[in-house]
């Protein structure tokens, strides 16, 4: 469903001249599966999904998601992706459900679907009570909650997530990796992107890691422990450590 192959970006600063923030990155993620993007701040790691998601357009190498090139077929991808940015926000003056509304039109999803979806998002996630309230009013993990799903109401197959934990308590991440769970269930394709190792162990059936733009590992979860007698944290560090050196 996603099949990434010598991706690259370059961008030019005027200081350092060209610069390469992602650099042959090659991995694939199959439906049914979900795989983690790990590395530290500046890896590599957002511009490599926002290329995913036709965001921006990559500068070498390959990408395809359910068989449509990034660069020819964008507006097809985008129709059956959800993408969900780190950076991106909410309308304020509209209420919770009329941003599922105003982003299930986008979607072109009839209106007696976005009212069935909107139910079934709102008692997933738990916002009910908030669900008329306007967005500017919401704590951030109700927020978050949101924006998730605003990204799903489209019950698109591919689900590609920027690090949808960050910052958020514990009840409202426990319910977001519930959800990511479930969509492996229903076999969709999961990509997503964080910093919390025990999220990876709980959820990742494959990692692969980057590191200044570059691949570094590609493997099952067992597969890194055994890098450092079992302790993902410690084989995440000691392999970037060995990078960086």
């Amino acid at each position: 469903m996603i099949d990434v192959s010598r991706l690259s970006k370059e961008y030019r600063d005027r200081k350092r001249g060209p610069f390469r923030a992602v650099d042959d990155v090659t991995f694939q993620c199959n439906p049914g599966e979900i795989v983690g993007l790990l590395g530290p701040n500046g890896a590599g790691k957002t511009t490599t999904l926002r290329m995913l998601s036709t965001a921006i357009k990559p500068t070498g190498g390959t990408a395809t998601v359910m068989g449509r090139n990034v660069l020819t077929d964008a507006a097809a991808i985008r129709s059956s992706i959800g993408f969900l940015s780190a950076s991106t926000g909410l309308y304020g003056r509209l209420s919770a459900r009329e941003t599922l509304r105003y982003f299930g039109d986008l979607f072109g999803v009839s209106r007696a679907d976005i009212a069935r979806r909107t139910k079934e998002l709102a008692d997933l996630f738990g916002m009910n009570e908030f669900l008329d309230r306007r967005c500017d009013k919401l704590s951030t993990g109700m927020k978050q909650k949101v924006n998730i799903a605003r990204t799903v109401l489209h019950d698109p197959p591919v689900m590609i997530f920027d690090e949808p934990t960050s910052g958020l308590d514990v009840l409202t991440s426990r319910t977001i990796v519930q959800f990511i769970r479930r969509c492996r269930e229903e076999q969709k394709t999961v990509l997503f992107s964080t910093h919390i190792m025990s999220e990876v162990e709980k959820l990742c059936d494959r990692v692969a890691i980057i590191h200044k733009g570059r691949l570094y590992f590609q493997g099952t979860v067992p597969e890194l422990q055994e890098k450092a007698g079992g302790n993902l944290e410690d084989a995440f560090i000691d392999l970037i450590g060995e990078v960086s050196e």
